[in-house]
């Protein structure tokens, strides 16, 4: 019954967000189920769509398993974009050197860099800081966020990875490093199967490390009650590190896919902030790796969506962003409204307590 409710609740809050969304379009003068049809043929409509989703969505899941760990461990972490940009950086850095090393050897080290980069930008400053001193890991991880996307800025804008010339961009990574694109179909919205691969390799650790390890079971422990873990025996500060430092890995590793499989160098506007969206991801997959993927595949259909709603049926793309908002307050609505309703009914029953004694 809980497991049937924890996947149920998350559907009803899209449900009505949705809903609240066609009551929104219809005000506007705009027709519901047209402007849902083309998201939905947006997202879904061909190959070339369909890839696009993919495309959107594998960053959102990668990070969304990340912060899910983090989350289950008790601990907010904000800072994944800052993490996502390190993980990219790294990677592009390692992918433009060491260019005689043979392919597959060069991505798996490209790849390696970027979860390094990500795990100790979460782990170092944020984490023992949390774990000794007592800081917030909002504050920590949303500063160090900002920090890492500022730096990996200065490196291609006059720095000393930028390319040759005025653009602020780094030089491309080696071909060989390139993740190859599907053949036919998927190959116009730069779908790689490695992409997707090492998203489906992700999502079982993710799962396995979460519910069939020891380390996950501290994990949890610490995030249900941290002086109760403290008196079984597992070290909460250890706890602490890891868990901002595994977070910080999958936002490196979703990074360094991207910087592989998609962008191929670093651009100014490389992010698409994925690492604030994953945040929404994880609440709505109630920190479930399997549910990540589920969230994951609705916001990445939400985003490409989006682009074709705006051109089909003029209606401006941010309805998306509407649409997040409103989930985002549901999903909160669904943890707040039984604490009410528990806290009402403990009002009434001492109410009619009182006048008997």
């Amino acid at each position: 019954m809980k497991a049937l409710r924890s996947i149920l609740l998350p559907v009803a809050a899209s449900l009505v967000a949705i809903v609240i969304g066609a009551i929104l379009v219809a005000a506007l003068g705009y027709h519901p189920l047209s402007v849902y049809a083309s998201l939905v043929s947006g997202a879904f409509g061909s190959p070339v769509n369909i890839g696009n989703t993919l495309t959107a969505s594998l960053p959102l899941i990668i990070i969304g398993l990340g912060i899910a760990i983090s989350f289950q461990s008790g601990l907010f972490n904000i800072g994944a974009d800052g993490q996502y940009w390190m993980g990219a950086t790294a990677a592009a850095w390692v992918g433009y050197h060491f260019t005689s090393l043979p392919g597959v050897l060069h991505m798996i080290l490209c790849l390696v860099a970027g979860m390094i980069a990500g795990a100790l930008w979460a782990a170092v400053i944020p984490g023992l800081t949390k774990a000794f001193v007592g800081a917030h890991e909002v504050i920590t991880t949303m500063m160090m966020s900002y920090i890492a996307i500022l730096f990996a800025r200065y490196l291609i804008e006059g720095g000393p990875m930028q390319q040759k010339g005025y653009i602020p961009q780094s030089p491309p990574i080696a071909p060989n490093t390139q993740f190859p694109y599907f053949a036919q179909g998927f190959q116009q919205a730069q779908l790689s199967p490695i992409s997707i691969v090492i998203t489906v390799i992700a999502v079982a650790a993710a799962w396995f490390l979460l519910y069939k390890t020891t380390l996950g079971f501290s994990l949890r422990s610490v995030g249900l009650n941290a002086r109760a873990a403290r008196y079984a025996g597992i070290g909460v500060k250890s706890s602490i590190v890891t868990a901002l430092g595994l977070s910080g890995l999958f936002a490196g590793l979703a990074g360094s896919v991207q910087m592989l499989g998609v962008d191929h160098q670093l651009l100014d506007g490389f992010s698409s902030n994925y690492g604030y969206t994953a945040i929404v991801v994880a609440l709505l997959a109630r920190n479930n790796p399997i549910g990540v993927v589920i969230a994951g595949l609705f916001f990445g259909a939400l985003t490409t969506g989006g682009q074709n709603m705006q051109i089909a049926s003029n209606v401006p793309a941010s309805l998306t962003d509407v649409l997040t908002g409103l989930i985002i307050f549901f999903v909160g609505c669904e943890r707040i409204i039984p604490q009410v309703i528990g806290w009402y009914r403990r009002r009434r029953s001492l109410r009619a307590q009182t006048p008997a004694s």
